[in-house]
């Protein structure tokens, strides 16, 4: 197998998926402004430090969803993907899978964004494996829980050799911003920095990775 490994928030996407969902239930008045941003926005600050618990902003994140129907939360995201995330979608995110597909190589996005957020993205990015923090689901209800392991830092590498299941990589690539992924892109064969934050610059540079611009 030769696998391509993508991260979603800022680098298939200009912006982060989580924290625009969150953003996106302030702006549709659907839940409490103040307290939902104060939250919303600390969870990301966390994140960019690369010191975010992934259950606790994960459980703040699926409360909305337990209060809601399947049906409902759907067009809700539909929403979201129209209002929010199409216009952040980066054609050189579109461009790269496309090189990885046309090379008949696997392809999997990887996220700690959860699954009910971010597997819509994926697939309109044309990417169907989907490894991600999921939202537990009880008799068709979301429980509000984490079901399993977190899709976050070292978890990710824990969550990809599920995936694999004991089939063999003879060569891979994978694509991230941030220096929470760096575990991700030690793995690969061929890291590639997506307009990386300063600290995953520094060490990309350090380690002669290849860094890319996605921005324009």
């Amino acid at each position: 197998m030769k696998l391509a490994l993508f991260d979603l928030d800022h680098t298939l996407l200009n912006t982060d998926s989580d924290h625009s969902w969150g953003e996106f239930l302030v702006n549709e008045r659907l839940v409490d402004p103040v307290h939902h941003r104060a939250m919303n926005d600390k969870f990301y600050e966390d994140y960019k430090a690369g010191q975010l618990d992934p259950i606790a902003y994960n459980e703040f994140v699926f409360e909305f969803l337990t209060q809601h129907d399947h049906t409902y939360l759907t067009e809700l995201h539909q929403l979201f993907m129209h209002k929010v995330i199409r216009p952040q979608m980066r054609p050189a995110g579109f461009a790269a899978i496309q090189k990885h597909q046309d090379l008949g190589h696997a392809i999997v996005g990887i996220t700690a964004t959860s699954d009910f957020i971010t597997a819509p993205i994926f697939r309109e990015f044309g990417i169907t494996e989907i490894i991600a923090t999921n939202a537990e689901v009880q008799d068709g209800k979301y429980t509000g829980k984490v079901a399993g392991l977190a899709c976050y830092q070292k978890g990710k590498l824990a969550r990809l050799d599920q995936w694999l299941n004991g089939r063999e990589v003879n060569e891979s690539w994978a694509y991230s911003d941030s220096i929470n992924d760096r575990f991700l892109l030690e793995y690969a064969d061929h890291a590639i920095a997506v307009n990386p934050d300063d600290r995953l610059e520094v060490l990309a540079k350090e380690l002669n990775w290849d860094i890319q611009d996605w921005s324009i």
